[in-house]
Protein backbone atom coordinates (compact mmCIF):
# COMPACT_ATOMS: atom_id res chain seq x y z
CA UNK A 1 0.00 0.00 0.00
CA UNK A 2 1.42 3.39 -0.93
CA UNK A 3 1.27 6.48 1.27
CA UNK A 4 -1.31 7.91 -1.14
CA UNK A 5 -3.50 4.77 -0.82
CA UNK A 6 -3.37 4.94 2.99
CA UNK A 7 -4.66 8.51 2.91
CA UNK A 8 -7.15 8.02 0.12
CA UNK A 9 -10.28 7.65 2.22
CA UNK A 10 -11.53 7.69 5.76
CA UNK A 11 -13.33 4.54 6.90
CA UNK A 12 -16.21 4.13 9.34
CA UNK A 13 -17.79 0.96 10.73
CA UNK A 14 -21.41 0.56 9.56
CA UNK A 15 -22.67 1.15 13.12
CA UNK A 16 -20.91 4.53 13.37
CA UNK A 17 -22.86 7.74 12.70
CA UNK A 18 -21.01 10.36 10.66
CA UNK A 19 -23.26 13.38 10.25
CA UNK A 20 -23.32 15.21 6.94
CA UNK A 21 -20.96 18.17 7.27
CA UNK A 22 -18.39 16.37 9.45
CA UNK A 23 -14.89 16.37 7.99
CA UNK A 24 -12.70 13.24 8.29
CA UNK A 25 -9.16 13.30 6.92
CA UNK A 26 -7.70 10.55 4.76
CA UNK A 27 -6.76 7.32 6.48
CA UNK A 28 -8.91 8.04 9.54
CA UNK A 29 -10.79 5.07 11.00
CA UNK A 30 -13.99 5.35 13.04
CA UNK A 31 -15.07 2.25 14.93
CA UNK A 32 -18.30 0.75 16.33
CA UNK A 33 -21.09 3.00 17.63
CA UNK A 34 -19.06 6.22 17.36
CA UNK A 35 -20.83 9.51 16.52
CA UNK A 36 -19.11 12.38 14.70
CA UNK A 37 -21.34 15.48 14.55
CA UNK A 38 -21.77 17.88 11.63
CA UNK A 39 -19.07 20.55 11.80
CA UNK A 40 -16.48 18.41 13.61
CA UNK A 41 -13.01 18.42 12.04
CA UNK A 42 -10.85 15.32 12.28
CA UNK A 43 -7.40 15.12 10.68
CA UNK A 44 -5.63 12.39 8.75
CA UNK A 45 -4.64 8.95 10.07
CA UNK A 46 -6.74 9.21 13.25
CA UNK A 47 -8.36 6.32 15.09
CA UNK A 48 -11.64 6.78 16.98
CA UNK A 49 -12.50 3.76 19.10
CA UNK A 50 -15.84 2.25 20.01
CA UNK A 51 -18.45 4.63 21.44
CA UNK A 52 -16.46 7.83 20.81
CA UNK A 53 -18.47 11.05 20.48
CA UNK A 54 -17.13 14.14 18.67
CA UNK A 55 -19.10 17.40 19.09
CA UNK A 56 -19.76 19.91 16.28
CA UNK A 57 -16.99 22.40 17.14
CA UNK A 58 -14.38 19.88 18.29
CA UNK A 59 -11.07 19.94 16.45
CA UNK A 60 -8.83 16.91 16.16
CA UNK A 61 -5.43 17.03 14.45
CA UNK A 62 -3.54 14.39 12.45
CA UNK A 63 -2.44 11.06 13.89
CA UNK A 64 -4.68 11.27 16.99
CA UNK A 65 -5.70 8.04 18.75
CA UNK A 66 -8.87 8.14 20.85
CA UNK A 67 -9.63 4.90 22.67
CA UNK A 68 -13.10 3.58 23.56
CA UNK A 69 -15.75 5.59 25.44
CA UNK A 70 -14.33 9.12 25.08
CA UNK A 71 -16.50 12.19 24.39
CA UNK A 72 -14.78 15.14 22.70
CA UNK A 73 -17.08 18.05 23.57
CA UNK A 74 -17.43 21.53 22.07
CA UNK A 75 -14.39 23.59 22.97
CA UNK A 76 -11.94 20.66 23.02
CA UNK A 77 -8.92 20.83 20.70
CA UNK A 78 -6.61 17.84 20.26
CA UNK A 79 -3.43 18.73 18.38
CA UNK A 80 -1.47 16.26 16.21
CA UNK A 81 -0.43 12.89 17.66
CA UNK A 82 -2.42 13.15 20.90
CA UNK A 83 -3.32 9.88 22.64
CA UNK A 84 -6.53 9.60 24.71
CA UNK A 85 -6.74 6.39 26.72
CA UNK A 86 -10.01 4.54 27.34
CA UNK A 87 -12.74 6.51 29.11
CA UNK A 88 -10.86 9.83 29.27
CA UNK A 89 -13.31 12.57 30.38
CA UNK A 90 -13.44 16.15 29.11
CA UNK A 91 -15.73 18.92 30.37
CA UNK A 92 -16.61 22.29 28.85
CA UNK A 93 -18.39 24.23 31.62
CA UNK A 94 -16.95 24.97 35.09
CA UNK A 95 -20.28 25.40 36.92
CA UNK A 96 -22.86 23.13 35.26
CA UNK A 97 -26.50 22.99 36.32
CA UNK A 98 -29.21 21.00 34.57
CA UNK A 99 -31.67 23.86 34.83
CA UNK A 100 -29.26 26.66 33.74
CA UNK A 101 -28.04 26.98 30.13
CA UNK A 102 -24.35 27.87 30.04
CA UNK A 103 -23.56 27.28 26.34
CA UNK A 104 -22.21 30.84 26.28
CA UNK A 105 -19.70 29.85 28.98
CA UNK A 106 -17.98 26.93 27.20
CA UNK A 107 -14.25 27.07 27.84
CA UNK A 108 -11.51 25.94 25.47
CA UNK A 109 -9.42 22.94 26.48
CA UNK A 110 -6.29 22.28 24.43
CA UNK A 111 -4.22 19.11 24.44
CA UNK A 112 -0.98 19.96 22.64
CA UNK A 113 0.99 17.89 20.15
CA UNK A 114 2.16 14.47 21.26
CA UNK A 115 0.57 14.55 24.73
CA UNK A 116 -0.84 11.41 26.35
CA UNK A 117 -3.92 11.21 28.58
CA UNK A 118 -4.02 7.91 30.45
CA UNK A 119 -7.11 5.76 30.93
CA UNK A 120 -9.88 7.35 33.01
CA UNK A 121 -8.07 10.70 33.27
CA UNK A 122 -10.38 13.71 33.71
CA UNK A 123 -9.48 17.07 32.15
CA UNK A 124 -11.44 20.00 33.56
CA UNK A 125 -12.24 22.64 30.94
CA UNK A 126 -10.14 25.73 30.38
CA UNK A 127 -6.73 24.08 30.77
CA UNK A 128 -3.87 23.35 28.40
CA UNK A 129 -1.84 20.16 28.49
CA UNK A 130 1.58 20.94 26.99
CA UNK A 131 3.45 19.19 24.19
CA UNK A 132 4.48 15.60 24.97
CA UNK A 133 3.16 15.85 28.53
CA UNK A 134 2.01 12.59 30.11
CA UNK A 135 -1.12 12.51 32.29
CA UNK A 136 -1.27 9.30 34.32
CA UNK A 137 -4.28 7.00 34.44
CA UNK A 138 -7.06 8.28 36.68
CA UNK A 139 -5.52 11.74 37.13
CA UNK A 140 -7.77 14.80 37.47
CA UNK A 141 -6.27 17.76 35.59
CA UNK A 142 -7.50 21.05 37.07
CA UNK A 143 -4.66 23.36 35.93
CA UNK A 144 -2.29 23.74 32.98
CA UNK A 145 0.33 21.02 32.51
CA UNK A 146 3.81 22.03 31.33
CA UNK A 147 5.31 20.52 28.17
CA UNK A 148 6.98 17.14 28.87
CA UNK A 149 5.62 17.09 32.45
CA UNK A 150 4.54 13.80 34.02
CA UNK A 151 1.48 14.35 36.24
CA UNK A 152 -0.56 11.95 38.40
CA UNK A 153 -3.18 12.04 41.14
CA UNK A 154 -6.32 13.96 42.12
CA UNK A 155 -5.75 16.78 41.57
CA UNK A 156 -2.91 16.07 39.14
CA UNK A 157 0.56 17.04 40.39
CA UNK A 158 3.85 16.91 38.56
CA UNK A 159 6.11 14.09 39.72
CA UNK A 160 8.68 14.12 36.91
CA UNK A 161 9.28 14.54 33.20
CA UNK A 162 8.34 12.47 30.17
CA UNK A 163 10.34 11.91 26.98
CA UNK A 164 8.86 12.34 23.50
CA UNK A 165 8.89 8.53 23.30
CA UNK A 166 6.70 8.33 26.43
CA UNK A 167 9.15 6.96 28.97
CA UNK A 168 9.82 8.69 32.28
CA UNK A 169 13.07 10.65 32.18
CA UNK A 170 15.75 10.38 34.85
CA UNK A 171 15.46 13.31 37.28
CA UNK A 172 17.31 16.12 35.49
CA UNK A 173 19.45 18.73 37.21
CA UNK A 174 20.37 20.78 34.16
CA UNK A 175 20.28 18.04 31.52
CA UNK A 176 19.30 14.42 31.01
CA UNK A 177 19.08 11.74 28.33
CA UNK A 178 16.29 9.22 27.72
CA UNK A 179 17.56 5.72 28.47
CA UNK A 180 15.50 4.21 25.64
CA UNK A 181 15.57 6.56 22.63
CA UNK A 182 18.62 8.67 23.50
CA UNK A 183 16.87 12.05 23.18
CA UNK A 184 18.70 14.70 25.22
CA UNK A 185 17.00 17.48 27.22
CA UNK A 186 17.99 20.57 29.15
CA UNK A 187 16.16 21.94 32.19
CA UNK A 188 16.27 25.67 32.82
CA UNK A 189 14.03 27.70 35.14
CA UNK A 190 11.49 24.90 35.34
CA UNK A 191 11.23 24.41 31.57
CA UNK A 192 12.38 21.17 29.90
CA UNK A 193 13.47 21.39 26.24
CA UNK A 194 14.88 18.86 23.79
CA UNK A 195 18.43 19.48 22.61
Amino acid sequence: MTHHDALAEAWAHPSAIIDEGAHLGGGTRVWHFAHVCAGATIGQRCSLGQNVYVAPSAKIGDGVKIQNNVSIYDGVILDDDVFCGPSVVFTNVRHPRAHVSRRHAYQTTRICRGATLGANATVVCGVEVGEFAFVGAGAVVTADVAPYALVVGQPARQIGWSCRCGLTLPAPESQCTCTECGQRYTLSEGTLKPV
